[in-house]
C-alpha cells in the first residue's frame, strides 16, 4: 500500500530535519530541464503567471537562480519537512518516531510540479511551482504536458518493487491529475467531510490537515492492510459505510475538533 500526497507552497527553511539519513530525489535530471526553463522568468513574470505578489516572486527568482544540485544537508532539506501546509502539519513529522518515519518513508509519495515526485526524505531545495501553474516549457503548454507518463511510469516501478498494489490517494485534484489514468494499481481515494450549517461538506482546511493525519494514523499503526484505514478515527473523523463506495471512502465528523 502506497499513499500520494500533494506538497506545501509553505516552506519550513529554517528548522533542521531530526533525521541522519536521506535520499535523493530520482527525476531530478527532468527538475533540472524545467529549471532551465523557470530562470529565464523574470520576477515580474513570476508573479504574474503564479499570480502572487511581487516579494514572493522576487523571492522564487532568487531561489531559482540559487537553485543547483548536487543536493546535500547543507544546501537542501528533506521533503518531508521542508514543506509546512496543513497536510504536513497534520503528519506532525518532527513528533514521529523513527519507526514512523521509516514507515512514510516506505509507503508514503509526494507528488511536485518542479520535481515530479519524491520520497518523504529525499532531499530537494526551496521552490514554488503548483502542478496547475500554465508554464509553457519545450514539451507543451503546461506542466502536465512536460510530465506527461513520467510521474506515473516512476510510481508503477516504485510500487511494483514494493509489492504494493494499492494506492491511497490523499493528493489533490490539481495533483493527481498527473497520473490518473497512468496508475497501474486499484485507488482508494478518502474524502474527509465535516458538519457544516445543514449538512456534511468537504471544508478546505480541514480536509487537507485530515490527509495528514491519516498518514499519521497509519505510521502509528504500522498499517499494511488498506482495509484497516477504515478505522481511521484521528479528531473525530469516522469511516462512513453508507456515504463511501468501493473506490471513494468518505469520513464524517460531527463538529471540528
Amino acid at each position: 500500500m502506497f499513499f500520494v500526497l500533494s506538497p506545501a507552497k509553505n516552506l519550513n527553511e529554517k528548522d533542521p530535519s531530526p533525521v541522519s539519513s536521506f535520499t535523493q530525489p530520482d527525476l531530478l535530471p527532468e527538475a533540472e530541464i524545467l529549471m532551465q526553463e523557470l530562470r529565464q522568468l523574470a520576477p515580474q513574470q513570476i508573479s504574474e503567471l503564479m499570480h502572487v505578489s511581487d516579494k514572493i516572486a522576487l523571492l522564487n527568482a532568487e531561489r531559482n537562480a540559487a537553485w543547483a544540485p548536487p543536493f546535500t544537508t547543507d544546501n537542501a532539506k528533506a521533503a518531508l519537512y521542508l514543506f509546512n501546509g496543513d497536510v504536513y502539519e497534520g503528519i506532525d513529522a518532527y513528533h514521529r518516531s523513527p519507526a514512523e518515519i521509516g514507515y512514510i518513508q516506505r509507503c508514503v509519495r509526494l507528488l511536485s510540479g518542479l520535481y515530479g515526485v519524491v520520497r518523504p526524505l529525499d532531499l530537494i531545495q526551496p521552490y514554488r511551482l503548483e502542478m496547475g501553474t500554465p508554464f509553457a516549457n519545450a514539451r507543451g503548454a503546461n506542466l502536465y504536458r512536460f510530465w506527461g507518463t513520467r510521474i506515473a511510469d516512476w510510481l508503477n516501478g516504485d510500487m511494483q518493487a514494493a509489492g504494493a498494489g494499492t494506492l491511497v490517494n490523499l493528493a489533490s485534484q490539481e495533483y493527481y491529475k498527473a497520473v490518473s489514468g497512468s496508475l497501474k494499481a486499484e485507488i482508494i481515494t478518502p474524502v474527509f467531510k465535516d458538519w457544516k450549517n445543514d449538512g456534511y461538506k468537504t471544508i478546505s482546511f480541514y480536509a487537507k490537515r485530515a490527509r495528514g493525519l491519516m498518514v499519521r494514523y497509519a505510521a502509528e499503526r504500522q498499517i499494511q492492510n488498506v482495509e484497516d484505514l477504515k478505522n481511521f478515527d484521528l479528531e473525530g473523523y469516522a469511516y462512513n459505510e453508507a456515504a463511501s463506495s468501493a473506490d471513494e471512502w468518505v469520513f464524517l465528523r460531527q463538529a471540528a475538533a
